[in-house]
């Protein structure tokens, strides 16, 4: 007879980042916070570059591609995240409730506030190898190849920088490079060890804050790299400012 998994439970919880009460308050102004100013700061990009023609070229074309890209990851898992921070917020509950806790008491807890797949595949009573070997593999080919491509094309450009006669040139230019390749590393170092580190720890709290740096961080931090280090955004957010102001 063939082994079956005779798991009883069909449903687990997701623990948060923190169990503490008095500092959900906290985490959900800072989450909703850094929302707020995803979508705004990405929203501003697209409206500032779709709205000057100037920036339409290639370069902002893209540009505007990857703040939409953005709203879209934060918005599939921020907003849920709120929403479940203030569960946690709300009154105390009724008393028919305590039977809805007792079984979320005996269902597996995991430390993490979005069903993040390497933590999930934890959970499962069955042989989990060729899931972990997907994983890798998906990790390696949509993750793996964009990065070799956007090291080869610092290489290049640092190579150019380093031909520039200008001293004060070539600063620039390392200072704005060291800002994107720092966004860039944030988003796929600590994705990539979410996924490759979770074979080797059993640590799934260090895992959830790993999975906020790359859902939640960089795609606050790149529209104040891509607008405040770049004079052609400026001036077309000084434009659409404009536009705004003389409507109202």
């Amino acid at each position: 007879m063939n082994p079956k998994n005779q798991t009883a439970i069909s449903k687990f919880r997701l623990l948060g980042l923190t169990e503490d009460p008095s500092l959900q308050t906290l985490i959900f102004s800072l989450f909703l916070s850094m929302y707020l100013d995803t979508i705004l700061g990405n929203l501003l990009i697209i409206l500032a570059v779709s709205s000057d023609p100037h920036l339409h070229t290639p370069m902002y074309f893209f540009l505007s591609n990857l703040s939409f890209t953005d709203i879209c990851l934060s918005t599939c898992t921020v907003p849920k995240l709120l929403l479940n921070i203030q569960y946690r917020t709300l009154g105390s509950p009724p008393p028919h409730s305590a039977v809805a806790e007792a079984v979320l008491l005996l269902s597996p807890g995991d430390p993490h506030f979005f069903c993040e797949l390497a933590q999930f595949l934890k959970l499962a009573c069955s042989d989990t190898f060729i899931n972990n070997t997907l994983i890798y593999f998906a990790a390696l080919m949509f993750g793996g190849l964009p990065l070799s491509g956007i090291i080869f094309s610092y290489i290049h450009i640092v190579s150019s920088v380093l031909r520039m006669p200008s001293s004060e040139g070539k600063h620039k230019s390392f200072s704005t490079c060291g800002s994107h390749l720092s966004v860039v590393s944030l988003f796929y170092g600590t994705g990539f060890g979410v996924y490759i580190c979770s074979s080797m720890t059993d640590s799934s709290r260090k895992a959830a804050v790993a999975s906020l740096m790359y859902t939640v961080v960089p795609q606050m931090l790149k529209p104040l790299i891509y607008s405040l280090r770049n004079r052609d955004m400026k001036e077309a957010f000084r434009k659409l400012t404009g536009q705004t102001t003389s409507l109202l």
